[in-house]
């Protein structure tokens, strides 16, 4: 296995031109006759000094604000829109539309906020309060912690320490919900994730839902709000769930496994092990995030002891293994046509890796954000290269690229 430490040093970090447009292209990730891995774009490598095909929309300067170069003269993220709360925010999650993104807080506080023209950006950018839509205190009897969208953005859910998950239906035309809420009250812990899968047989929505307590995933029909399916395997608590199309899912959890899951045989179809933490290491650590990339080949996992792991679905095995944080890494995403990843940690930091070119090589990592405490979620844009991230600072903050 290799590992990679997150450089400062990294002065040209390019953004690949197709991550910042709304083109409806998906890159995909395959092998070559050696089995290496590249990214499926010809010509497309990382940034390690050589060719990258394409214009850019800017290089990012290394955390240190120079990487070799004058301070100030290339773009960084900026924060452009910063949502403060009396407490912790925990959960953010982006309409399928693009257009609005819901927040959720200890502070019991569920809020939509509009999505700002991105265009003005500029350097010398001021922070602000987003516009909030829509908000409703109470909205569990304990904190929220976790949210999601269906597919199609007429349903919202959310998660909590009460134990209980509520689901609604939200018109995004009016910014309102519709009817009452379904409280789902099944399980006996935390509710640490939730996320949809749709079910195209009668074309409705799934709720999968898992935490702490008897620690069972639980299949919720969405019409009915009724559960019909509780799903057993992990001995720990469930810190992550994803899915990413059709009748597949994946969760993380405290027993430092990922497992696979297909609703169409009703249980478990893969088990990954946490890889071992560090030299001499018998037992992983256990895995806090999940995520699989758009293609369905290609599953990132960030776990407590700060490493990465990238597995390859389909060859059943680690790619590689790479620490880009110096604590536990609480979130990670790829971007939405998957040439970078996302990662938040409990350092304070959000982290930029590249994943063009041989995935077996060392990646180059960046600092591209920072809170003032923990990092607890990070969320890309759908189809613009921007994202949300959440913190225990009590902020939730937009950040955007200014344009070249």
């Amino acid at each position: 296995m290799m590992y990679s430490k997150s450089s400062d040093s990294l002065a040209h970090f390019r953004v690949h031109p197709l991550e910042s447009s709304s083109s409806k292209f998906r890159e995909q990730q395959m092998k070559d006759k050696n089995g290496k891995f590249f990214c499926a774009k010809h010509g497309m490598v990382g940034s390690t000094g050589a060719k990258t095909t394409g214009s850019t929309i800017g290089s990012i300067n290394a955390s240190n604000g120079n990487g070799g170069q004058p301070a100030g003269t290339k773009p960084k993220f900026i924060a452009v829109t910063s949502l403060e709360d009396v407490q912790a925010i925990r959960a953010a999650e982006f309409h399928p539309n693009g257009k609005l993104y819901a927040i959720g807080s200890n502070s019991k506080t569920l809020r939509v906020c509009a999505y700002p023209k991105m265009t003005d950006i500029r350097e010398d950018h001021e922070t602000y309060q987003p516009t909030v839509l829509f908000k409703r205190t109470r909205h569990h009897k304990g904190s929220i912690y976790c949210l999601a969208w269906n597919a199609t953005g007429d349903l919202l859910a959310t998660g909590s320490n009460d134990k209980s998950v509520r689901l609604m239906k939200f018109n995004s035309e009016t910014c309102n919900v519709e009817g009452e809420d379904i409280e789902l009250t099944m399980h006996d812990g935390t509710v640490r994730d939730v996320c949809f899968v749709e079910d195209l047989s009668n074309k409705s929505s799934l709720l999968i839902s898992g935490g702490a307590g008897d620690c069972k995933i639980y299949v919720t029909d969405c019409v009915t709000g009724t559960p019909f399916q509780a799903l057993s395997g992990h001995s720990g608590h469930i810190l992550s769930l994803y899915t990413w199309g059709g009748a597949m899912f994946v969760s993380s959890s405290q027993d430092r496994t990922i497992r696979f899951w297909d609703l169409r045989t009703r249980g478990c179809v893969n088990l990954i092990p946490s890889p071992p933490s560090g030299t001499g290491a018998v037992k992983g650590s256990p895995v806090t995030t999940v995520a699989v990339d758009p293609s369905g080949r290609m599953l990132v996992s960030g776990q407590e002891d700060a490493s990465c792991m990238l597995y390859d679905i389909r060859g059943n095995r680690i790619i590689q293994c790479f620490k880009p944080h110096t604590s536990d890494i609480r979130s990670i995403r790829f971007s939405p046509k998957a040439y970078y990843l996302l990662s938040g940690s409990y350092d304070n930091k959000i982290v930029l890796t590249d994943l063009q070119g041989d995935l077996t090589l060392p990646l180059p990592s960046l600092v591209v954000s920072e809170h003032k405490d923990k990092v607890i979620q990070c969320r890309w844009h759908p189809t613009e290269f921007a994202y949300l991230s959440t913190s225990a600072d009590k902020t939730a903050t937009l950040w955007g690229l200014p344009p070249n």
